[in-house]
């Protein structure tokens, strides 16, 4: 069984390694395969695909990373049929807004999800509006995850020259550092 996590990584941060490691572990699933959504049709991104893929294979490493031309999960999935019955990983804002996504019955038909939630959280709860508005909520499952970090949140926070360090990947702190990304890093020496 394997794992899809796909997403924007507007910026990868360590909230998008523990929830791929967390879900990899507490899954049992074999691998976990990132997805780096290029043009998504949901959202805007601040940074370019390019420069959005070098800092996933950083935060990353060991782990297959692909790049997604596609604007919807569901036609992504659609060309992927090596993928169905995979096990699709989202956070929990994510799936809040799952309704909205294109086709997310037919998204459900091809993958189950797997839903990342704080602890202590019952997710049934929690989500039940977007539950019983699916065809199949059986195939949602919510997993624990301790580290949930909002991207947008990190945007906005080096926005205003907070020190986000230690919430980024080494890897990815330099990479963002040294091209200058998001806005200006404090404390920036050019090593990490």
């Amino acid at each position: 069984m394997i794992g899809i996590f796909g997403g924007t990584f507007d910026p990868p941060h360590c909230g998008h390694v523990a929830l791929a490691d967390t879900a990899q572990a507490v899954l049992g699933l074999e691998r976990v395969e990132v997805v780096l959504a290029a043009a998504p049709g949901h959202k805007d991104v601040e940074t370019s695909a390019a420069q959005r893929l070098e800092l996933v294979r950083a935060a990353f490493p060991g782990r297959e990373v692909l790049l997604d031309e596609h604007a919807r999960t569901i036609d992504l999935l659609r060309d992927r049929p090596d993928w169905h019955g995979a096990t699709f990983l989202l956070g929990a804002d994510e799936f809040g807004q799952f309704l909205s996504w294109k086709e997310p019955n037919a998204v459900l038909e091809l993958v189950s999800l797997a839903v990342a939630a704080r602890p202590g959280y019952d997710g049934r709860v929690l989500f039940g509006p977007v539950l019983e508005g699916l065809e199949a909520p059986e195939r949602v499952q919510f997993f624990a995850l301790e580290q949930p970090v909002s991207s947008t949140e990190l945007r906005e926070r080096l926005r205003r020259g907070d020190d986000v360090a230690s919430e980024l990947p080494p890897a990815v702190w330099e990479i963002a550092a040294r091209e200058g990304l998001y806005r200006r890093f404090p404390g920036y020496t050019g090593t990490t």
